[in-house]
C-alpha cells in the first residue's frame, strides 16, 4: 500500500519561508515523478512543482518559478518543496503526489498524471 506523508506546513509572514517535506512508502520511489499541488479553500488543486524520477528535470508553476524549489532524496524516499519569499497567494493545503507511471524525464503537471497522493499540510500566509 502507497503511503505519502506531508509535513513542514504552518502559518508565516508574507516574505518569509518554509519547507514542505513528503516521505513515500510502499512504492520503488525512485522510478516514479513526483508533484506538489496547492488547494486554496473552495478553489480546485492546482499545479505549483514537479521533479523526474531522477532528479534532473523539474518543472514549476509560472507564479513560483524562482521563489519555490524541488528536490527529492531517493536514498530517503522524500520529496522537498523548498518556499521563499511567500505571499498570502500562497495559502492552501499542499499535497504531494506520485505519479502512475515510471518516467526518469519528465516532471508532469497534469493531476490526471498522478494516481497516489498524500492527507496535505497546510500553510497559512500573512499578510
Amino acid at each position: 500500500q502507497v503511503q505519502l506523508v506531508e509535513s513542514g506546513g504552518g502559518l508565516v509572514q508574507a516574505g518569509g519561508s518554509l519547507r514542505l517535506t513528503c516521505v513515500a512508502s510502499g512504492r520503488t520511489f525512485s522510478n516514479y515523478p513526483m508533484g506538489w499541488f496547492r488547494q486554496a479553500p473552495g478553489k480546485d488543486r492546482e499545479f505549483v512543482a514537479a521533479i523526474s524520477a531522477s532528479g534532473g528535470f523539474t518543472d514549476y508553476a509560472d507564479s513560483v518559478t524562482g521563489r519555490f524549489t524541488v528536490s527529492r532524496d531517493n536514498a530517503k524516499n522524500t520529496v522537498y518543496l523548498q518556499m521563499n519569499s511567500l505571499k498570502p497567494d500562497n495559502t492552501g493545503d499542499y499535497f504531494c503526489a506520485m505519479a502512475g507511471v515510471t518516467d526518469y524525464y519528465t516532471a508532469p503537471r497534469s493531476r490526471r498524471q498522478y494516481v497516489y497522493w498524500g492527507q496535505g499540510t497546510q500553510v497559512t500566509v500573512s499578510s
